[in-house]
């Protein structure tokens, strides 16, 4: 009997998850010793290269745009969101770094009632107040350390609900090919002006593990694109839940972390809330599906 496709994009988007947590935690450890900007900025250049036979194949065509400002805009926004949510991996528990990046749902309803004025239905807005009350518990604000760092975070995946709304907004004009293109061509030249007084020369131990981060991070988000271009994204979109195990497993055998209890009560109403705005929030993954090897907030 023949594998159905849901079965198959269910599998990709497993794998995908597992490679994406993997980068996160090679980002965990190159945090240590090397700065924030350096590892977004290796990030997003490896995004670049990976587009490289895009940029050959479509020629001057894909250059061709009139809406810069947007692509600037969805650039910004990612590379900013990069920064956060990296920044939350080194300083947060694995899994709780995770975690919040996941909340990013939550805010497209929110931005695109504000930018493109489209209503929200009842059930997101049940959706949304019942996420942020998991997000809320959390924060757990007797933690202040990890108060501050996960609204980093929780910062991040605004940004980065930001950048897919902007995908939205200049989705009716511009091709998905150049959508990627431009933002990681933007995203790369952003992120490598810090470098000029950010820059730590790595040794051949970190450079190494760039380029591993660089290159199944890379995989990862041609996985996942491939499994969105399999199946109706909100029947799949569930298993991006499994990027908390994966983390939760990576932060029990390399850092000795544990879940708290309100971690844990929190990400269960964070999924259910994820789970109502999946056919809300399906539009946008769809169009994001043709655009994942360039987006990690993320």
């Amino acid at each position: 009997m023949p594998v159905s496709n849901t079965l198959k994009a269910a599998l990709l988007l497993l794998m995908a998850e597992f490679l994406l947590a993997s980068m996160g935690a090679i980002i965990k450890i190159l945090a240590i010793d090397l700065p924030n900007e350096m590892i977004v900025f290796f990030r997003n250049l490896f995004g670049l290269v990976a587009i490289l036979p895009l940029l050959i194949s479509m020629g001057s065509e894909l250059f061709k745009t009139n809406r810069f400002k947007l692509h600037l805009l969805r650039a910004a926004a990612g590379v900013s969101a990069m920064y956060c949510f990296f920044y939350s991996i080194g300083h947060i528990a694995f899994a709780e770094a995770m975690l919040v990046k996941l909340s990013a749902p939550l805010f497209i309803p929110i931005i695109a009632y504000v930018w493109l004025k489209e209503s929200i239905s009842l059930w997101s807005k049940i959706a949304i107040a019942l996420g942020f009350v998991g997000v809320a518990i959390i924060l757990d604000p007797d933690a202040n350390k990890f108060t501050i760092i996960a609204l980093i975070g929780l910062g991040g995946a605004a940004l980065a609900s930001v950048a897919k709304v902007t995908i939205r907004k200049m989705g009716t004009t511009e091709p998905s090919a150049r959508i990627v293109f431009y933002f990681a061509f933007l995203s790369s030249l952003i992120s490598a002006v810090p470098l000029f007084w950010a820059w730590v020369t790595p040794s051949w131990f970190e450079l190494g593990m760039l380029c591993l981060m660089g290159s199944i991070g890379t995989v990862g988000q041609l996985m996942m694109t491939k499994a969105y271009t399999l199946a109706i994204p909100g029947r799949i979109a569930p298993f991006t839940y499994a990027s908390l195990v994966y983390a939760s497993i990576y932060g029990w055998v390399f850092w000795d972390e544990t879940l708290r209890w309100a971690t844990l009560a929190g990400s269960l109403l964070i999924f259910i809330a994820g789970l109502l705005t999946l056919k809300k929030s399906k539009k946008y993954d769809s169009k994001e599906a043709s655009d994942k090897e360039s987006t990690n907030a993320a």
